[in-house]
């Protein structure tokens, strides 16, 4: 196998029903749920930034699906962790804020993975609220001593996390005060003044369209960062509720 490889993987997919096992609130628009299943014993999650589809119920008796990051999967205690952020109005923070211990939610997927290589000199990870499951559980994954840098854009202090790692981890955080997430200029501002180092890194970006773009166009056109050891995707668009993962790689 060449060096710094991302190998895709392709998994079988159905829907399971989970369990509400446990709450935390991870600040003030951050919601933590683990969730226990006898139908998670063959459940797979091989990459950070894999996405399962979560299925709601609206109050007109449709059913709509969400993407979400497998936060942390445990074999052995068959718990799954999901972290929501409570970013709009739409049916999944409405379930998310309402939950209770005890309810059940409907899942698929995921349907393959991109697992990157742990064998990088460095990684950054960019995101808005969107993405800190995905950095979060990459920055708890990678190897001892690893440098990994993150940028996170944030309400304010009250939401920036905190990640167990054994890797040599740097976090920035941007507090956009309630301003806009789909403001361009909030991290490119932030990534400019960010040192990183001249060997062979991987970075990873998401975060709304529009924003997630204009990261990645700086990192390639600016910075000469190679195409393939960037992974970039847009979480969300604004002005459409339902926008899926949307990877701009290509």
């Amino acid at each position: 196998m060449s060096r710094h490889q991302i190998i895709r993987q392709r998994h079988d997919t159905r829907r399971r029903t989970l369990t509400v096992a446990s709450i935390e609130a991870l600040g003030d628009h951050m919601r933590r749920m683990v969730f226990t299943s006898p139908e998670l014993h063959d459940f797979v999650s091989a990459s950070a930034d894999d996405h399962i589809k979560l299925f709601f119920a609206t109050a007109d008796g449709e059913t709509v699906m969400r993407d979400f990051t497998p936060r942390r999967f445990d074999t052995a205690k068959g718990t799954l962790t999901i972290d929501f952020a409570l970013h709009d109005a739409g049916p999944a923070t409405q379930w998310a804020a309402a939950a209770q211990v005890g309810d059940t939610l409907a899942i698929g997927g995921p349907r393959g993975s991109a697992v990157v290589p742990d064998d990088f000199d460095w990684y950054l990870l960019i995101g808005d609220e969107t993405a800190l499951p995905a950095i979060g559980r990459r920055v708890e994954e990678l190897r001892s001593g690893v440098p990994v840098i993150t940028l996170g854009l944030v309400n304010g202090a009250d939401d920036e996390q905190t990640f167990a790692t054994h890797a040599k981890w740097t976090g920035h955080w941007v507090h956009r005060a309630g301003t806009d997430a789909s403001d361009t200029d909030l991290l490119l501002e932030a990534l400019w003044n960010i040192a990183l180092p001249r060997s062979e890194g991987f970075v990873w970006i998401a975060a709304e369209t529009a924003v997630a773009k204009a990261l990645r166009s700086h990192l390639l056109d600016r910075l000469g960062h190679p195409r393939e050891w960037l992974k970039a995707a847009g979480y969300w668009t604004r002005g459409h509720a339902d926008a899926a993962d949307k990877a701009l790689d290509g």
